[in-house]
């Protein structure tokens, strides 16, 4: 039977249940829903006693995409996953391609990816916690939080040159190192989010409307929660203590001190705590992370030569002036702050097959110039040999995998995603069976369902 058969079917069902209760549609242009999402209810009263939930509203089709262009060019689509914390599908990406490669990324670059990653599961769950509590009408906690995240766009902004489609990272390394200032900015921002955080607190935990609107609400257990393949707070919220960056520790998570938040109960309330308490670990990581990271390369360049490069050396290459401008160091154009030769070989590995060189490199060489046109030229590009490979990082909502399989062209023949929040969403008729409609509004806002990522 197909999929839209057995949906008719359920509709059917809740259509022709006896006269006393009455199907109403939830969404997709319900406020809470986003768009992106219909629940169709059968109720009795106001009570839920049946529950379909109809997807599908922000499909971009990315796997089939993906499968078109050259590896390189997937990263921005992964930026349209989870759109609230991309960076984490940018490294989750170029990690799976880097397996097939067998690449291994400088150590600078593993921390500069903890960082910026650590950076966006904070936007992620201030997103989350902040419009939640918007809709439960504690409309100073978002205000509060996204103020909290506008600091964090701001830090993103410096390193990658945007706040939310950023195409940051790059097979191999990442684009570009981070500012010299950075870790001043960061540990000054992280300071201030924790007064935020501490504020937030004060005014939702104890908040008695707030408990009893959370409480006891969108209850899973830890059997079913299991069973629909949960992972990420929705799972450790019913007391898993199941996180990828520890089960299968990858970059340098494993030399890194945080703990893990569970809850007990598995309801919107553990959820909300378990939260909470990951952001002020995710600060702890990057504070870490910002005392022992390494200097030396992020990118690896297949000479491992300093190279030079502004606008003014565009112009002087082309009327000729090579040997002026060769050994002569350059201040760059804050657009490209970051890829400068020294600190761009900080962060990219000595593989010419996969790195991109410094801008520099390719104006002022012809080795550089021919090594950027077969990497980026159609019909030439990164071509990892034949193979497969799966790789799974911890999300914003939970395990994000990607699944990548090689034919040795420069495009992946099948390219497949697992968005954490899809189970989440298949399990919601059930997390919401017996509650009000009221109740649906926090037990929807808890799971954190993201339409990018869902749908893909």
């Amino acid at each position: 039977m197909s999929d839209t058969e057995t949906k008719t079917e359920q509709t059917d069902l809740i259509v022709e249940e006896p006269s006393g209760s009455m199907m109403l549609n939830m969404g997709p242009s319900h406020p809470a829903m986003h768009g992106i999402v219909r629940i169709i209810l059968q109720l009795e009263g106001e009570v839920v006693k049946a529950a379909d939930m109809e997807i599908g509203y922000l499909h971009r089709a990315f796997e089939k995409h993906a499968e078109s262009v050259t590896y390189t060019q997937v990263m921005p689509w992964t930026d349209r996953l989870n759109y609230v914390s991309p960076l984490i599908n940018n490294f989750g990406y170029a990690m799976c391609v880097e397996k097939i490669f067998g690449i291994k990324v400088t150590e600078r670059c593993e921390y500069v990816r903890v960082i910026m990653g650590e950076i966006s599961r904070i936007v992620d769950h201030l997103t989350c916690i902040g419009a939640s509590a918007m809709e439960l009408n504690a409309f100073t906690v978002f205000l509060y939080m996204m103020k909290a995240r506008e600091w964090l766009y701001e830090l993103i902004e410096d390193v990658t040159g945007a706040r939310v489609t950023i195409s940051y990272a790059r097979i191999g390394g990442v684009r570009a190192d981070l500012t010299p200032n950075f870790k001043e900015r960061c540990l000054h921002q992280l300071k201030r989010i924790r007064e935020t955080l501490k504020e937030c607190d004060a005014l939702l935990t104890k908040n008695r409307i707030f408990m009893d609107r959370m409480q006891g609400i969108g209850i899973i257990s830890k059997e079913d929660a299991i069973s629909y393949a949960f992972t990420g707070p929705m799972l450790r919220a019913c007391g898993i203590p199941y996180d990828v960056r520890r089960a299968y520790p990858y970059h340098v998570y494993d030399q890194l001190d945080f703990e893990i938040p569970v809850g007990e109960n598995g309801d919107c309330y553990d959820r909300y705590l378990v939260r909470m308490e990951e952001m002020q670990q995710s600060m702890r990581i990057i504070e870490q992370a910002l005392e022992k990271i390494p200097g030396g390369p992020v990118n690896v360049d297949f000479e491992g030569n300093l190279i030079i490069e502004p606008p003014v050396v565009v112009d002087e290459a082309k009327m000729g002036k090579i040997a002026e401008i060769a050994d002569r160091p350059v201040d760059v154009s804050p657009n490209l702050e970051g890829q400068e030769g020294d600190s761009y070989y900080k962060v990219n590995p000595d593989l010419k097959q996969v790195i991109i060189p410094p801008k520099q490199k390719s104006y002022t060489s012809i080795e550089g110039l021919m090594n950027h046109f077969k990497l980026i030229m159609y019909g030439h590009g990164i071509r990892p040999p034949k193979g497969e490979a799966y790789v799974c990082v911890e999300g914003g909502n939970g395990e994000l995998g990607f699944y990548i399989v090689s034919d040795g062209t420069d495009r992946g023949y099948r390219i497949r995603v697992r968005p954490p929040c899809y189970n989440f969403v298949a399990a919601f008729p059930k997390m919401i069976l017996g509650l009000s409609i009221a109740d649906i509004i926090p037990a929807f806002g808890s799971v954190n369902m993201i339409g990018g990522e869902l749908d893909h």
